[in-house]
């Protein structure tokens, strides 16, 4: 079994995009993920949408705020 990385609707975070990938994890679907260095200094791997996916590039800020999407700041 693998971890969805999906953000719940109730987390906060900001951060830059180091790293872009996806994969058919479950051999049907297409997930996008990035991996972010977050303003406390961490890193973590998200999973983010298709269109948001194609529209970030390295370098690019995503915040997603409780309640809402994550969208490219």
């Amino acid at each position: 079994m693998f971890k969805s990385r999906k953000p719940g609707q109730d987390d906060a975070w900001e951060g830059t995009v180091t790293d872009k990938s996806r994969g058919m994890l479950d051999g049907s679907n297409m997930y996008h993920f990035v991996e972010l260095r977050l303003s406390d200094g961490e890193s973590t791997k998200v999973r983010i949408g298709r269109q948001l996916w194609k529209s970030l590039a390295v370098g690019d800020r995503v915040v997603k705020r409780a309640g809402e999407d994550p969208v490219k700041a």
